[in-house]
């Protein structure tokens, strides 16, 4: 049987959907099972006016995707068990209603409350003045441009193979006249009635000078995967606080407290080891174990990865990140000190690929949690107690 493309968006042609309904009815041929649906619909009202949005069910789990917002993807649900975060900014943001400027660059945090949100592709990390560079894009904002730049092309694909694929594949320009031309290539997969989905990213240089490039994936998790005694586990060779501030309870980074007031955000800076197959397993659990977030990712393709605690009130954002990148969120010219910057050279291009399953049983979760020990065994882990120059 043949796969089949539905287009919903594509600029070149003026070619776009505003709302349809893909199911067993419209797509018998793709599968008969009557849970999998796709939606494509626009939003309307407050700062959402003209929010391009995508639910994608594969029958048990489901992720709302949101091409406006650079092919993030907005929450989910798995059998019941929400997926995502309760951020002070309640529904998706249209970037015109983002000036990332303001409040000194930190503007980018006025539509941030996704479960999945892309930080580049120029930069990622604090803002400010870079001085080396494009002059032009010397003038840093908090994570970059991508999370808040609109698609250009969306479309959906069915593959009846193997039981059925979903293929959302996505394309955001992010450029400008004398700076940067980057473009990004998404595919988000999962397979019908399965707890996991996969996303397969490359980014390409469309220019015809040299520019720099950084990615990094801020993955957001909240309730009920985090609550206090909720646990983190990666395997690493090495790992440093970002700051004095997580500094403070290097000790304690891979466990929770519950929401508190007066919290201030921690980070910590791991270099992860990969199991056989290259990929290496970030795993967020439950108080019991009885349910678990897990991320692998490949790491020759992120190498880097970041944990942010941010364990404030539930109402200012109690939320913890798992952050594969190529980079560390370093302020820019700091990660161009250390060596981790991508440059691209006109035509080149990099691929990120990493894997999100939801566990819902503690037999699960204790299988990742028995891996990730074996994987840590194979060397001794460094943990410094300070900031260290590697990292930060």
């Amino acid at each position: 049987m043949k796969s089949t493309t539905v287009l919903f968006t594509d600029v070149s042609s003026q070619a776009w959907i505003e709302e349809t309904l893909l199911n067993t009815e419209t797509h018998p041929d793709f599968s008969k099972e009557s849970g999998w649906f796709i939606r494509k619909q626009q939003l309307h009202g407050g700062a959402s006016e003209g929010v391009d949005l995508i639910t994608v069910c594969n029958g048990a789990l489901t992720l709302s995707i949101v091409p406006t917002r650079g092919m993030g993807v907005w929450k989910g649900d798995y059998q019941g068990t929400p997926l995502g975060w309760q951020s002070p900014v309640k529904s998706p943001v249209n970037p015109a209603f983002v000036n990332l400027s303001e409040r000194g660059g930190l503007g980018w945090l006025s539509g941030f409350n996704e479960l999945i949100c892309r930080c580049g592709l120029i930069s990622n990390g604090p803002p400010g003045k870079d001085p080396s560079g494009n002059p032009l894009e010397s003038d840093l904002t908090l994570h970059g441009r991508i999370a808040n730049t609109p698609a250009c092309y969306v479309s959906v694909t069915l593959d009846p193979a193997e039981g059925g694929w979903i293929r959302l594949d996505g394309k955001v320009e992010e450029g400008m006249l004398f700076g940067s031309q980057l473009l990004l290539e998404s595919t988000l997969e999962m397979q019908l009635g399965s707890n996991k989905f996969r996303i397969h990213d490359r980014v390409t240089n469309l220019g015809a000078e040299n520019v720099e490039s950084e990615l990094l994936y801020h993955i957001n998790v909240g309730a009920p995967f985090l609550e206090e005694g909720a646990a983190f586990a990666i395997p690493f060779a090495e790992m440093a606080p970002r700051d004095p501030r997580a500094a403070e309870d290097v000790n304690e980074f891979r466990s929770y407290l519950g929401p508190t007031a007066g919290y201030a955000e921690q980070a910590y800076y791991f270099d992860p080891v990969a199991d056989e197959n290259g990929f290496s397993p970030a795993l967020l659990s439950s108080k019991t174990g009885k349910k678990g977030f897990l991320v692998n990712f490949r790491k020759s393709t992120l190498p880097c990865f970041t944990l942010w605690k941010n364990t404030q009130p539930e109402v200012s954002g109690y939320v913890t990140g798992l952050e594969p990148g190529i980079n560390f969120p370093n302020f820019r010219a700091d990660e161009r000190e250390r060596g981790r910057l991508k440059n691209l050279d006109p035509g080149d291009s990099y691929e990120t690929e990493f894997e999100v399953s939801i566990l819902n049983n503690s037999d699960s979760v204790d299988v990742v949690r028995q891996k990730i020990t074996k994987l840590t065994e194979q060397a001794p882990s460094v943990i410094h107690s300070a900031p260290h120059a590697r990292f930060s």
